[in-house]
């Protein structure tokens, strides 16, 4: 919440119109993977095995690489910093995908 507003406000007259997309990118991705942490880490109580706390910290990693290198980008880091977004990224799909299969294998008798 706070990063969105930052952009819309303190950055706004800073950045040009495509970083302040890049920082607004960021932030979604940010938030929406904040909230699967969330829900990953509810999960965590009801399901056993460490695939679901794994899921968890990977789309940890996957949020701070993928936003944390669209944050730098925006406000001026040097552009080679772009290759760690979809690093990130194919972190986070991971995340999904171990948590999916965690979900899965939970349900899964025997």
């Amino acid at each position: 919440m706070a990063l969105g507003a930052f952009g819309a406000h303190g950055l706004k007259s800073r950045l040009s119109p495509e970083m302040l997309a890049v920082w607004n990118t960021a932030v979604q991705y940010h938030f929406w993977h904040a909230l699967g942490v969330l829900l990953i880490g509810l999960a965590a109580a009801q399901l056993p095995g460490p695939w679901v706390r794994t899921a968890g910290w990977l789309l940890v990693a996957g949020t701070t690489l993928f936003s944390g290198a669209l944050y730098a980008l925006a406000l001026g880091a040097p552009r080679v910093l772009g290759a760690v977004a979809p690093a990130g990224g194919a972190i986070l799909i991971a995340g999904w995908i171990t948590f999916a299969a965690s979900v899965i294998f939970a349900r899964t008798p025997g």
